[in-house]
């Protein structure tokens, strides 16, 4: 989401005019209909507190906004072709759904094709569409903090079944009276990088990771089947504590974080994780030194896919681990967050080491 303030105010004056040269530069997430829109929309315009921008139409359907059906975002700059058409209906009637390419097959179309043309259509593959349509149904949720029952009708089901059963895929099924049930919240944080999802009890935290990471459902679907867990939207005193420490770590309020966590993983993947909280801010060490350090130098690989385990991201800092030569490695969240997380690090570092004492 775009957080700068005159840029927004430029945007909404284009929306207002419907500058048809914004077209494509940003689309707007209309609050009251949870609609997203591009500038020349011809619907009748929303009041600025009501709207949210976006750079692109991924970052605005994971937020839980879906395309207007008036002025059509997701078939600029030309109209669509058919099997594009056809595969965007597809998700609207089934957004639940996660696609295989069996999928395609039975609709007797060519898994490669149909991915070759949306993405060159739109910038991502068809996975990525229906995972963000998907993923944006149980986001909205959480960043609004409503009630399940009473969000249906924003998100564009007609009828409730519809919603909870997309919702339940991603978040668990609703909770029941049984004892055995763990409750988990889930709590929205807009952050400079993007937003992040925590998910939380009344003690601990469990995953903090970014709303785009690719994987997060089948992080969110391990995590609740390890702890038999329903994830509802919700905000306590462990999802308050880490937003606020979320927001002084962008800020260069913050070193250290205090928020209590929980390791869930293996032996040898909790003790990865532990050494890497031992790595201190602006700092960082490859993938072999990391191997040394736990006495176990063959082990570079496994290491590498316990980082990409990792569910407390920035906490538990795997993007602190590069390269022998100095080349990122892999994330999780993106090598251009991981540039930047490491140069925010490394400049907040050196502020703290040039503060007179």
């Amino acid at each position: 989401m775009i957080n700068d303030e005159a840029l927004k105010k430029q945007y909404y004056e284009a929306l207002l005019a419907r500058n048809s040269s914004f077209d494509g530069i940003f689309f707007a997430g209309i609050k009251t209909t949870g609609v997203f829109c591009h500038a020349t929309c011809p619907a009748r315009k929303p009041k600025y507190e009501n709207c949210n921008f976006y750079a692109t139409a991924e970052e605005a359907l994971l937020a839980g906004f879906r395309p207007c059906k008036r002025c059509h975002p997701m078939s600029y700059p030309k109209e669509i072709s058919p099997l594009v058409h056809q595969m965007i209906q597809l998700v609207e009637e089934n957004p639940e759904k996660r696609w295989k390419d069996a999928d395609f097959s039975k609709l007797g179309l060519h898994a490669a094709t149909a991915r070759r043309q949306f993405k060159k259509f739109y910038g991502m593959t068809f996975v990525q569409y229906a995972r963000a349509r998907r993923m944006g149904i149980a986001m909205k949720s959480i960043r609004t903090g409503e009630k399940i029952i009473n969000a249906q009708i924003d998100v564009g089901y007609d009828s409730s079944s519809g919603f909870h059963d997309a919702f339940s895929k991603i978040m668990g099924k609703a909770p029941t009276k049984s004892k055995s049930v763990k409750m988990l919240y889930a709590n929205w944080i807009d952050t400079k990088l993007g937003p992040m999802v925590s998910i939380v009890d009344d003690d601990y935290l469990y995953l903090l990771e970014f709303v785009d990471r690719r994987g997060l459902e089948r992080e969110i679907e391990r995590l609740r089947n390890k702890l038999n867990a329903s994830i509802i939207p919700g905000v306590n005193k462990i999802s308050k504590q880490i937003e606020e420490e979320i927001t002084n770590y962008f800020t260069k309020k913050l070193t250290t974080f205090k928020t209590p966590i929980i390791l869930l993983g293996s032996e040898f993947q909790k003790t990865v994780w532990n050494e890497l909280l031992e790595i201190e801010l602006g700092k960082t060490t490859s993938y072999k030194e990391l191997a040394t350090l736990i006495n176990n130098p063959r082990s570079v690989r496994a290491i590498g896919n316990a980082n990409g385990a990792n569910q407390l991201a920035i906490i538990v800092p795997c993007h602190r681990v590069i390269q022998s030569n100095g080349d990122l490695g892999g994330y999780g969240g993106g090598l251009e967050r991981k540039n930047w997380l490491l140069n925010h690090e490394k400049t907040y570092n050196n502020l703290l080491s040039n503060k007179p004492n």
